[in-house]
């Protein structure tokens, strides 16, 4: 007597889901929504302008951009985690780099972000190069990205204190 198993499948597919693949999607989905909340989360009354909590957190001086990119960063762990080759995740850790050195610039920095959205296009990217079956992620792949992420941040470090210290160069002359 055979036995009737229900399949789930994506919806308007044929096909069964894979456990695997499933995780995969579950995976790409946080993606979306992390990208969607940083880049797109809300449209701005009376434009079609979309926003999201990146160019707001950028408001925050010091502090804000380097919160909102750390958040960002967390897609690079996400991509490793799907397979994507590391030459796509030098290419979103330079998305969001761009988005920081822009980012730290008053005013300018948050027009940036929203024009920007370094998290949407790594999320594309992310989707769009996350193998169907990854190999396992090695340690250097894990290491490579934590690399990236605090070179990242290592950089951004030096533009802060080299812009402080010609804020200060700049005081001293006009006192």
């Amino acid at each position: 007597m055979p036995i009737d198993i229900e399949i789930e499948s994506f919806p308007n597919s044929k096909r069964p889901i894979d456990p695997q693949e499933r995780e995969r999607e579950e995976l790409r989905a946080v993606a979306d929504a992390i990208a969607k909340l940083l880049d797109s989360a809300f449209v701005l009354p009376g434009t079609s302008i979309r926003i999201g909590l990146d160019p707001l957190l950028g408001l925050i001086p010091g502090i804000g951009d380097v919160i909102s990119n750390l958040i960002g960063s967390s897609l690079l762990f996400l991509a490793t985690r799907l397979g994507v080759p590391r030459i796509v995740i030098f290419r979103m850790a330079l998305n969001i780099f761009i988005n920081m050195s822009l980012g730290i610039i008053p005013g300018i920095g948050d027009l940036f972000s929203v024009w920007f959205k370094s998290n949407i296009r790594n999320s594309h990217l992310l989707r769009r190069y996350g193998q169907p079956h990854p190999p396992g992620s090695t340690m250097a792949d894990w290491v490579y990205v934590v690399g990236l992420i605090i070179g990242m941040l290592a950089i951004l470090l030096g533009v802060i204190m080299t812009l402080l210290w010609i804020i200060a160069k700049l005081w001293q002359m006009f006192l």
